[in-house]
């Protein structure tokens, strides 16, 4: 059973990838308000007077709108080329392209309103002037833009960066005497046992290999529960008739993505926290739903009494690595919550039920 390959976590794409997608409905809003705003100041700028820049406002949005607009199709249309370019190219094939559309548009406008005087009112001077004006504030305000939009996508890269390093680093955290024990257990039964023995490290294989994969991979639900069943068969044969599960999964949806490491510290907590400090032992209680689009994992154990300061640092830093690592992947979408009721410690994680997004 392989753990560690479903979809990959959201990363911008590299070269071109730094400019929005203006086949989006979003970013045409975008751009119709951006192209009305620098109107406005086209409209101020060139007249001295404020009623003459209000009575001139009309012609000028209509040119600016039809300027943006154009660009915004193109860059559209230009996509699959430009998410292919490196940084540099695409910035200078998507200034090129502005800048055409400016130069087109200014041609089409000064033949158009040439009758009416000064086209636009933004060549007092004649054709040429008109067209360089345009092409300078295009070229001023594309670029402008542009830069913004690689700023933009260098800040979103690195802060992506940072947070696959947090998961990665908190994806491999494995607690020592978890593995000394396993070691323990499986030396215990090289001899008495050889067939139980190999496939406890079959299982402890499998949660190294979780362990150490890509933390940019998501896994299957599926999957994280086959792990923490695994899990358990190492603590069981350690544990004896101590520990005891009663798993109620049925019905949840296989290939949610998730991200790997998720339950499993989970149900480690509770058996270090719960039924391993208790002679007598004790059941864990493992129960999933899935209702409106959210998966709804209940753990239930004993509580086990007179933990240490070391160990209530070690529970509260586990519950939150695995807070941490949900908000990374799913923001406000999942949910981990905690309380104690009846004798018992309960853990509520939520997950949304997304399909499979690869």
């Amino acid at each position: 059973m392989k753990t560690s390959t479903l979809t990959q976590a959201p990363a911008e794409a590299d070269g071109g990838g730094f400019l929005p997608d203006f086949c989006n409905v979003r970013m045409v809003f975008a751009v119709v308000i951006g192209a009305q705003l620098l109107a406005f100041i086209l409209a101020l700028v060139s007249h001295s007077r404020l009623a003459d820049a209000w009575g001139q406002l009309s012609l000028i949005s209509l040119f600016v709108q039809w300027v943006g607009l154009s660009c915004a199709f193109l860059l559209c249309l230009s996509r699959p080329l430009l998410t292919r370019l490196q940084p540099a190219a695409a910035g200078l094939v998507a200034l090129s392209l502005i800048l055409g559309v400016t130069a087109v548009v200014s041609e089409a406008a000064y033949h158009l309103f040439r009758e009416r005087g000064p086209a636009l009112m933004l060549s007092p001077h004649g054709h040429w002037p008109f067209l360089g004006r345009n092409l300078l504030v295009a070229a001023i305000v594309g670029g402008a833009a542009l830069r913004y939009f690689y700023v933009q996508f260098q800040w979103r890269h690195n802060v992506q960066a940072q947070a696959r390093a947090r998961v990665q680093a908190l994806q491999a955290r494995i607690r020592p005497h978890f593995m000394f024990n396993s070691m323990n257990t499986i030396a215990s039964l090289t001899r008495s046992d050889p067939a139980v023995a190999e496939s406890v490290v079959e299982d402890l294989a499998e949660l190294f290999r979780a362990s150490l994969a890509d933390a940019g991979q998501l896994t299957t639900l599926a999957q994280e529960l086959e792990l923490c069943r695994r899990y358990l068969h190492i603590e069981a044969l350690r544990l004896g008739n101590r520990l005891q599960v009663h798993w109620a999964v049925d019905g949840l949806p296989p290939r949610t993505p998730v991200p790997a490491l998720t339950i499993q510290p989970l149900l480690e907590n509770a058996v270090y926290h719960g039924i391993e400090p208790r002679s007598e032992g004790g059941a864990i209680q493992v129960e999933g739903t899935w209702k409106d689009g959210v998966i709804r994992m209940e753990i239930k154990n004993p509580l086990g009494g007179g933990m240490t300061s070391a160990g209530r640092r070690s529970h509260h830093m586990a519950l939150a690595n695995v807070r941490e690592r949900l908000a990374l992947y799913f923001g406000g979408r999942a949910s981990l919550k905690t309380r104690e009721e009846g004798g018992h410690f309960l853990a509520i994680l939520c997950l949304p039920a997304g399909e499979d997004r690869s």
